[in-house]
């Protein structure tokens, strides 16, 4: 009788753990429900890279997608194999998304006595002077670090495929330049973000703005604006950091590392004009 009542134990045990572990994968599978695919992402960003007015290289980019878990859903890259563009970049991409899902509000989501009562959606660029030494967000960057275990297990073929080993995983991570942008459907309801890199970080910042633009997952319309940008262009980059002769950032007041509107990002090689970029829907 002890036998078999250890074995009847030993089998509920087992059958417990093997629900919690398709409860786990479903999980995994069902917060991903509804955000683009692995081949609409690609589509996307071959089109956002080819597209004139990002500045910087030209180069090739990586491209990757969270659910508002932080789940990674996609990941794909603009060249023919996984080797054109910046291996490291692949990982930066799902920090980049990370990051802006991480750091936005849904529309209603902040009080009504805040600053921003119709919540708000930060790009990584908007984080960028906020962290520097002296910041009001200096160390943000070092918070949240990424899982190594999951940003380079499996088999690096798979890299920007559908079987990205980073799919159904939260990698985590902080990025704070350009290249992160929160995603929003209809309403200004946050579903997640996009991360872009593989360029300059001002050319990240422009190609994620037109993959979320091609995604149609750009209905910032009903949010706030970040200080510096505009209502077309909530969550855009800022050019307000001035470089000084001894290679520093000066503000108006003369404080390094600082920009005019908190928010600022500085240019980079051959920077585009950010107001040239598609406007956000309502």
């Amino acid at each position: 009788m002890k036998a078999q009542h250890w074995l009847v134990s030993a089998a509920i045990g087992v059958g417990v753990a093997l629900s919690a572990n398709a409860a786990l994968a479903d999980g995994y599978s069902t917060s991903c429900a509804g955000m683009p695919s692995q081949a609409a992402l690609t589509s996307a960003l071959q089109t956002a890279v080819a597209a004139s007015g990002n500045g910087g290289l030209g180069f090739n980019m990586w491209a990757t997608l969270v659910t508002n878990d932080g789940t990674v859903c996609a990941v794909a890259f603009s060249g023919r194999r996984y080797t054109d563009q910046w291996l490291g970049s692949r990982v930066i991409s799902a920090q980049k998304a990370n990051t802006a899902n991480d750091f936005s509000l849904s529309n209603g989501a902040t009080p009504g006595t805040s600053l921003f009562p119709t919540g708000l959606a930060l790009s990584t660029a908007n984080l960028y002077s906020a962290v520097q030494p002296g910041g009001s967000l200096y160390g943000l960057q070092h918070s949240n670090p990424v899982d190594p275990e999951i940003a380079y297990q499996g088999n690096a073929a798979l890299f920007g495929t559908a079987r990205d080993p980073l799919v159904g995983q939260r990698v985590g991570g902080v990025n704070v330049f350009g290249g992160g942008l929160g995603l929003y459907t209809s309403g200004g309801k946050k579903v997640g973000g996009v991360g872009v890199s593989g360029d300059q970080s001002c050319t990240d910042h422009f190609v994620a703005w037109r993959v979320r633009n091609l995604l149609n997952l750009d209905h910032l319309g009903t949010l706030g604006v970040v200080p510096g940008a505009d209502a077309a262009h909530p969550d855009n980059i800022i050019f307000d950091i001035k470089p000084t002769a001894e290679g520093g950032l000066l503000n108006p007041v003369g404080t390094l590392s600082q920009s005019a509107s908190g928010f600022g990002h500085p240019t980079c090689v051959n920077t585009a004009d950010p107001t040239k970029l598609p406007a956000v829907r309502s």
